[in-house]
């Protein structure tokens, strides 16, 4: 395989990249021309924080081909477009060609959460010592165990035990909060969202671990409230909007788990929620942190 880069400026970048696909490019990506330079340009931002830019003043398009007639053929049809005189033809790199389904995989290994609880990809022998797993793929869906604020919610989890609890997954994206909390004793647990590939995904997850009969997962649907235990794992501007509903959603002496939230972010939290109950840092990693409140009595 062959990839083709070309240097365009910002006007042009998503015509191209449609002219390229289709002259055949089995793929086109686009990165800032001026990365790892003086020049180089964030697009994006801090959750919750406006992004700097749309998109980079310069751009290098990188169009793979299968083959070498195809890329010549290629740059003739782009030489010829009126369009394209303002872009330039930087240059070709021979891709080797690689087992591209091993290489993702050997991306994602078993998380270990504590000793005994571990996240395992499907492909993954499970480790000796692991008495209970979560087989995960990465998929579509937000949640693999390996982002800071995921393995946060995991440890909690595993920690508090839920002892035929209720649980609430809120913006469960793949599920493996909601299946944790029935692997650790959970009699049910709720898993939503509104995004329609979290729900196809962690239906499946469910069905994977095994955990089908003790979940349910769909759209949003307080009136099947309240529950011992709340998890929202999602940015703390839904967080702090959501803040009514979720402690809504909790019964007295249950507990509210929320994640998503930078360290600069606790006293917007924790404002956010004091007309309902009391925020705390049980947790933090990476710049992250996990707060929780053991609700008594939901303040109105």
């Amino acid at each position: 395989m062959i990839e083709l880069h070309i240097l365009a400026p910002q006007d042009q970048v998503e015509s191209l990249s449609d002219v390229l696909l289709e002259l055949s490019a089995l793929s086109v990506s686009v990165e800032d021309a001026d990365a790892h330079t003086e020049h180089e340009q964030a697009l994006f931002g801090e959750p919750g924080m406006p992004p700097p830019a749309s998109s980079w003043t310069r751009s290098k398009v990188m169009a793979l081909f299968d083959e070498a007639p195809a890329l010549e053929e290629a740059k003739v049809c782009l030489l010829g477009l009126q369009a394209f005189e303002t872009c330039q033809i930087l240059t070709e790199i021979e891709v080797p060609q690689e087992d591209w389904v091993r290489l993702t995989q050997s991306q994602f290994q078993p998380v270990a959460i504590t000793e005994d609880f571990w996240i395992v990809p499907s492909w993954h022998e499970v480790p000796t010592g692991a008495n209970k797993v979560i087989r995960l793929d990465p998929g579509l869906a937000f949640g693999t165990g390996t982002h800071p604020t995921t393995r946060m919610c995991l440890a909690w989890a595993a920690q508090h035990g839920f002892v035929s609890e209720r649980v609430m997954d809120y913006g469960c994206g793949s599920g493996i909060l909601a299946i944790a909390a029935v692997l650790h004793g959970a009699k049910h647990a709720d898993a939503v969202d509104i995004d329609p590939s979290a729900v196809q995904a962690a239906e499946q997850n469910a069905l994977d671990n095994h955990v089908a009969a003790q979940m349910r997962v769909g759209l949003p649907d307080i009136s099947k409230g309240p529950y011992d235990t709340v998890f929202a794992n999602i940015l703390a501007t839904p967080l702090k909007v959501l803040a009514p509903l979720l402690c809504g959603l909790v019964k007295p002496g249950g507990h509210l788990v929320l994640a998503g939230i930078l360290e600069r972010q606790e006293a917007e939290l924790k404002e956010a929620y004091a007309p309902f109950c009391d925020l705390e840092i049980s947790n933090a990693c990476e710049g992250w942190i996990l707060m929780t409140s053991g609700i008594k009595t939901v303040r109105s």
